[in-house]
This record gives structure tokens, sequence and C-alpha cells, in this order.
């Protein structure tokens, strides 16, 4: 179903999913003063007749502990972005070249406020494939995609209590099976999932 789905049919779904679908929290027991906004690019291509999501996985830095995680291009809004969208296609050119010209946007989904308090708001583009993008080293280690179809599996995931029950910030945390080596889990499988949600018009 999911690769039957094309473009206009997926704006209409992200429209209707703003109404659906409140914005989330990571840990919805913790309470936080002023999140500081955030944005993310959900980027999608076709391929094959299919849809594909592109990832990245972040440069390892000593000190940072979300270094080393698969996630979407994206990062925190700075003064001179607009709005969010301007914020996640700022940040996908940084990160790995993407032109913004070359991003068809879709919709916008209900931010997710995350436990090192970012109000993160994804938004859906689609994307030219194949292209040439170019990774910034120093943030990005890898760009790789993984088909809609099989994130939107429901055996290739599972959910978890993370770190450990009894841990202060213990909450549910989705982890996918690993795709092409690659570990997809935390707020960025969080996001897809909450994407399939919208997409399956649930």
């Amino acid at each position: 179903m999911l690769d039957r789905l094309d473009r206009s049919e997926i704006s209409d779904r992200l429209v209707a999913g703003l109404v659906l679908h409140p914005a989330s929290q990571e840990h919805p027991q913790l309470a936080y003063d002023d999140p500081k906004p955030a944005s993310v690019l959900i980027p999608m291509f076709r391929h094959l007749d299919a849809w594909h999501l592109l990832f990245i996985r972040r440069t390892e830095h000593e000190g940072d502990h979300h270094s080393g995680q698969v996630a979407f291009p994206g990062g925190g809004r700075e003064p001179g972005d607009a709005d969010a969208v301007a914020t996640a296609l700022r940040e996908a050119h940084e990160e790995v070249g993407l032109d913004p010209e070359q991003v068809v946007l879709l919709g916008e989904m209900r931010p997710m406020h995350t436990v090192s308090n970012y109000l993160v708001t994804p938004v859906v583009g689609e994307i030219p494939w194949p292209m040439e993008l170019t990774p910034d080293p120093i943030e990005v280690a890898r760009v790789f995609s993984i088909p809609l179809a099989w994130l939107g599996e429901p055996a290739n995931r599972r959910v978890l209590t993370w770190p450990w029950p009894d841990h202060p910030q213990a909450r549910e945390v989705v982890f996918y099976d690993e795709f092409d080596q690659e570990l997809l889990w935390g707020v960025s499988a969080r996001i897809t999932v909450d994407f399939l949600t919208v997409l399956f018009g649930s």
C-alpha cells in the first residue's frame, strides 16, 4: 500500500495528520520549560517503483552521546530561519549538500518533545533520485536509504524500555532491526513510526 501512494496522497495525509495527531513527547512524564525548536527533513525518493527514506549516520565525536547514531538530516533552529521548513532545508544542505530547490515539500508533522528538551518538527520532502550528495564529514559519516515498505513492516521493529526500567528517564523506545548494517532507533525511529501512522491514515 505504501508504495502505491503518490505525492498528492502523501501531502493530503500529512494535512489530515496535523488534525488527528497531537504533538508528542518522548518521555510524557517529564516536564520542561521553553523547549528549543528544531527540525528534521524526512527526504523521500522513488527508486524501482518504491518509496525510500534517506537517513544519515552521524560522525562519532567523543563526549557527544548522539554521535554515531542514525538520524534524519536536521538540527536546531537558528535566528535566520523563518520557520521549521527553513531550518530543515538549511540543515539538510549543510549536512549532506542537498539543494533546497531540489526538494518538493509535501508537508509537516506535529512536533515531538524530546528528553533533551528539543521540540522537533519533522518536514517531509520528495527529492530526485539518483542525485549526488556531498556529506560534511565533520557531521555525517554515511548517507543511506531504507525502503519505506520495510520500515512499515511491524516485524522489523520492537518497542523496548530504555535504558532500563528503573532509570529516572526510562521510556519506551522504538528499535528497528539492522538494515544494511545500520541501526535505526530512538527519536528518529519514533518519528519514522509516527510518519507511517500518518501514511496509514490511522
